[in-house]
């Protein structure tokens, strides 16, 4: 019934005998956690105060303003909520999915070439979407950062609040402990403040926080379960910014080495380079090293025959310009670990070794050239480019060789394909050409291929293109003494990949964070536990215990019988049996009593 007087409600039983829940947590008004800010009371809406929005005639610029005060405060409310930020997490794995189908510049740029040739109304399309750069792009920028402030702005009230709870005492017991949902009572010959203080003994000993209160103490345990929670949202924002950082400073460029050279850690030296918007060339590590040999081994023999066993490059290197140089070996997911740097072993193949001579007969070129491989048995493609040339008229000119080396050839098997991935029996195939290289304009070409846009092939006496297949030790002839090739040999080549990133430390230890926590998170109960002892009408001491836990447990009931067991201890039940005896005894001597009193006043009369 509704109270319609004028003046205060009355009291009534059900005022008094409130829900177990409600009376649980009495005295924490201010202390629930929340993943957003409390609301002012009033604030029914955006841009409303106490519920009533300020006339648009008067208070200008005020009123203006508690306007957009009002939307900032609703929006940075929703932000900070524990449903949004789930949300722009879900939205940050979306977004993640065209990096990892779409070809990205960072990754592979030959990749992106390839697909602008191959789509020519799509990739215009991806371009203006920055589909090419997911992870640089402004949308994913914004999630991600969208993410981080949710974070920030869902963690920081969270802590402060979980902090008052620790500075602050356990809830007071309930009036009805036998609402709750663990409980249990027992009567003993110990007295109120015997049993108080036992329980308070107890309690510390299993690690609850304790508070006497009157005839009861209180306790609560499992702080560890918000802070796990706090410990993985904290470690999720070490792992954004482990991110943030890696790919801000970030660098990696790639090196192929012929067996005998060296590599100095320097933009120059790179074959290709990418990095990060913040490195610069001062944050490369002051490095260098030498390939001195590699070697690599193959099944010979079953259903895996020609499959690699393993890599090894045998490197001498120095640390510093002027660091004492030290012998080591990088094999497969074995790098060399330098400062902030890595060198990874990423592939291998042969370089063949052939010297030119001109049409004067002056060596115009002999070294080793690297040949990358074409197929799991190494048979490798490769181009001989030749600048420094004269021609049998003394005329200057460029030569051009391109074919395949074969490591292991077999004459029987009808194909020009390697058998094997060891070097059994090598040869190599060319075909020569003169004229333009293309080398002399400026623009950026690949070592490995040859443009035979201006190019003449060298031809036989019946006009058929001019090819040798040539082992160790033989040479090519170009007609009309141009000049001579021969193929004296073979080296091996080794591609190292050089990775300079940060924060994969912190990154790491974000991680285990974040499991750690979500672990207390998930398998720790936060949950009260209150004893009470008053004496009884038969002076012996009745005692209570209850449990309460934030959620749900099986547990609970078996950890408050655990309690209670070791509180007997100290103040042993009475057995039910000795009290009821003892019940029935006092009445009964009661009862006696009054009937010799009634007969004495009888007899009296």
């Amino acid at each position: 019934m509704s109270n319609t007087g004028a003046g205060p409600p009355q009291e009534t039983q059900e005022t008094r005998e409130r829900p177990a829940e409600e009376a649980a947590d009495l005295g924490e008004a201010g202390s629930q956690l929340s993943t957003a800010p409390q609301e002012d009371q009033g604030t029914a809406r955006p841009g409303s105060f106490g519920g009533v929005r300020a006339p648009g005639a008067r208070g200008g610029a005020v009123w203006w303003g508690r306007e957009a005060l009002g939307w900032f405060r609703w929006f940075w409310r929703q932000l900070t909520s524990m449903r949004v930020a789930l949300l722009l997490l879900f939205l940050l794995s979306l977004a993640a999915i065209p990096g990892s189908i779409i070809p990205q510049t960072s990754v592979d740029s030959v990749k992106v070439e390839n697909f602008h040739e191959k789509h020519d109304v799509l990739a215009p399309v991806y371009d203006k979407l920055q589909l090419f750069d997911v992870y640089t792009s402004v949308w994913f920028s914004a999630i991600y950062i969208l993410l981080f402030v949710s974070l920030v702005g869902c963690i920081v009230p969270r802590t402060w609040q979980f902090v008052g709870q620790l500075r602050s005492r356990p809830p007071r017991a309930p009036s009805r402990l036998d609402r709750m949902p663990a409980y249990t009572t027992w009567r003993t010959e110990a007295s109120p403040e015997d049993v108080l203080g036992a329980a308070r003994t107890l309690l510390r000993r299993k690690r609850f926080r304790v508070h006497a209160d009157g005839d009861a103490v209180a306790s609560e345990k499992g702080y560890l379960r918000e802070t796990g929670n706090l410990l993985f949202h904290i470690a999720l924002i070490v792992l954004l910014l482990a991110f943030a950082a890696g790919q801000l400073w970030k660098s990696e460029g790639n090196k192929l080495i012929i067996q005998g050279d060296g590599f100095a850690n320097t933009l120059t030296q790179y074959d290709d380079f990418k990095s990060g918007s913040l490195f610069t060339a001062d944050d490369l590590d002051s490095f260098g090293f030498t390939l001195k040999d590699f070697h690599a081994t193959y099944e010979k023999s079953g259903p895996n025959k020609g499959t690699a066993r393993s890599y090894r490059a045998d490197i001498s290197y120095w640390e510093g310009a002027d660091g004492k140089e030290k012998k080591t070996s990088i094999e497969v997911n074995h790098p060399l670990n330098v400062g902030e740097s890595k060198v990874y072993l990423m592939a291998n193949g042969f370089a063949p070794v052939v010297s030119v001579k001109d049409g004067q007969g002056k060596t115009a070129y002999r070294g080793p050239v690297a040949f990358l491989q074409q197929d799991n048995n190494l048979t490798s493609s490769g181009v001989v480019k030749v600048t420094d040339y004269r021609d049998a008229k003394n005329r200057k000119d460029q030569l051009g060789f391109q074919g395949f080396f074969v490591p292991t050839f077999a004459p029987d098997s009808g194909t020009m394909f390697s058998q094997s991935p060891t070097l059994s029996n090598p040869v190599l195939f060319l075909t020569a050409y003169h004229g333009d290289l293309g080398l002399d304009y400026g623009a950026a070409q690949n070592v490995y291929q040859l443009d035979t846009k201006n190019l003449k092939q060298f031809k036989n006496k019946d006009g058929s293109p001019l090819a040798k297949k040539m082992q160790p030790g033989d040479s090519m002839k170009l007609p009309d003494g141009a000049g001579t090739l021969k193929f004296e040999g073979v080296k091996k080549w080794a591609n190292f990949q050089v990775s300079h990133q940060v924060g994969n430390g912190w990154a790491l230890g974000g991680a285990l964070a974040a499991i750690g926590g979500l672990a207390g998170s998930l398998f720790i109960q936060r949950r009260r536990v209150w004893v009470r002892a008053v004496a009884g009408a038969d002076g012996r001491t009745v005692v209570e215990m209850a449990g309460l836990g934030r959620s749900e447990s099986a547990a609970l009931p078996e950890e408050l019988g655990d309690l209670a067991v070791d509180m007997q201890a100290e103040a042993p039940a009475v057995a039910e049996a000795e009290a009821e005896a003892e019940a029935a005894g006092s009445a009964g001597t009661a009862g006696s009593g009054g009937s010799a009193g009634s007969a004495d006043e009888g007899a009296g009369k």
